[in-house]
């Protein structure tokens, strides 16, 4: 085993004994190290960290990296002052995509899709169906949703718990009643179709296996495009993450159109949402321009009301 890549695993000890998932940048930082063995490289040099940054892909990925391997060059540079540690702005800042706002009529016509997919007798549909449904009312992360467990889904209650989300926090979710009966619909109907629970998640594949990404991603596609939100062979376009998206904004607009004191109330939906800063949410206020105008016209209103 080469001295970086025994550097990597005390790194990576000591992140995840800090109470860090750390799984991505691991994965990415194995990759690089991977990169320096054949060149017989003990040591990052900015010229070998930048080859492999701007490798693969492209911008935001090349941010991402650049972030993995600048953390862990400033670690080594501890112990081996020959480290050198990439500048932060060594590529050029990725733009955050902005943001799909889906309308009732499109999200209706995507889940009724779902309940479509064949074969008619199977769970897959309701499977999509629900999932789907779940992320854009209660504004998860797909990833959220799709690690549920079967015990952080309290009907009784209607609250989820969110273990362990994006940034290592977990969070209580509370559920509208139509939506606990929805997702109690599933639960019926998925262990009607299964019998004895063969995974402990929630939302499971066709056979009680964990629902893969990769899988839900393909799905959706599929979806979209028979709903005409994507052509055929289009790259772009609406994406599951803009469900979150969608709920974050039309909580704002209601909030906006009663007269509620946004900027108050702005850290609940912050938490809500599971942001690890309030700064993250008032992102959407720049994004999306129907909640541009909507604070404009309350400072106007502040400004006339002061003069």
């Amino acid at each position: 085993m080469s001295r970086l890549r025994t550097a990597l695993e005390r790194y990576v000890g000591m992140r995840q004994g800090l109470g860090y998932k750390y799984h991505g940048p691991a994965r990415r930082l194995s990759d690089f190290v991977t990169f320096m063995e054949p060149r017989d490289a003990e040591t990052i040099t900015m010229t070998l960290a930048m080859e492999w940054v701007t490798s693969i892909g492209r911008q935001p990925s090349w941010s991402i990296r650049l972030t993995d391997v600048r953390c862990f060059a400033q670690h080594l540079a501890h112990f081996d002052p020959l480290t050198e540690v990439p500048p932060r702005d060594a590529v050029p800042p990725a733009r955050r995509a902005k943001p799909y706002i889906y309308s009732d009529a499109e999200i209706n016509a995507l889940l009724a899709a779902a309940l479509s997919l064949p074969p008619a007798n199977a769970l897959r549909r309701w499977t999509y169906h629900c999932l789907f449904g779940l992320i854009a009312v209660a504004g998860l992360r797909h990833s959220e949703a799709l690690d549920l467990h079967r015990d952080d889904v309290d009907l009784d209650q209607g609250v989820l718990t969110i273990r362990e989300s994006k940034f290592g926090k977990t969070r209580l979710v509370p559920l509208h009643a139509t939506t606990v009966a929805v997702l109690s619909d599933y639960a019926a109907r998925r262990d009607a179709h299964l019998g004895a629970p063969r995974s402990p998640y929630f939302f499971v594949a066709e056979r009680g296996g964990r629902l893969l990404h990769q899988y839900v991603h393909r799905v959706f596609w599929r979806l979209s495009r028979q709903v005409g939100l994507r052509q055929k062979g289009q790259r772009n376009g609406p994406r599951i993450h803009d469900l979150r998206h969608r709920f974050a904004v039309q909580t704002l607009i209601n909030w906006y159109r009663v007269g509620e004191d946004v900027e108050r109330e702005l850290p609940v939906l912050s938490t809500f949402l599971g942001h690890a800063y309030v700064r993250d949410t008032y992102w959407y206020l720049s994004a999306v321009p129907e909640l541009m105008a909507h604070a404009a016209r309350r400072l106007d209103e502040r400004w006339e009301a002061r003069s």
